[in-house]
C-alpha cells in the first residue's frame, strides 16, 4: 500500500512538472519573477496530500465498522 502512495506523489509530481514548463507566455513570466507560482503549486500539493489523508482516515473508520457489523453478525 505505501508502494502504491510513493508512486502516486512522484507520478503527480513528475506529471505537474511539464505542464509549469509547457506554459510558456507573459503571464507566466510574472508568476515565476513574483514567485507566486511557488504559491499555487504548493496549495495544489497541500490538498492533494489534504485529500489523500482524509481518505486513509475513512478507510480506517469503515474498515473498523466492517469489523463491528461482521463481528456482530457471528453473535
Amino acid at each position: 500500500m505505501k508502494h502504491r502512495i510513493i508512486w502516486l506523489l512522484c507520478s503527480l509530481l513528475f506529471s505537474i512538472t511539464p505542464l509549469l514548463a509547457a506554459q510558456e507566455g507573459p503571464g507566466m513570466d510574472f508568476m515565476r519573477s513574483t514567485g507566486k507560482i511557488y504559491v499555487v503549486v504548493a496549495v495544489i500539493v497541500v490538498g492533494f496530500i489534504g485529500l489523500i489523508c482524509f481518505m486513509f482516515y475513512m478507510d480506517k473508520k469503515l474498515t473498523k465498522l466492517e469489523d463491528q457489523i461482521i463481528n456482530h453478525g457471528k453473535s
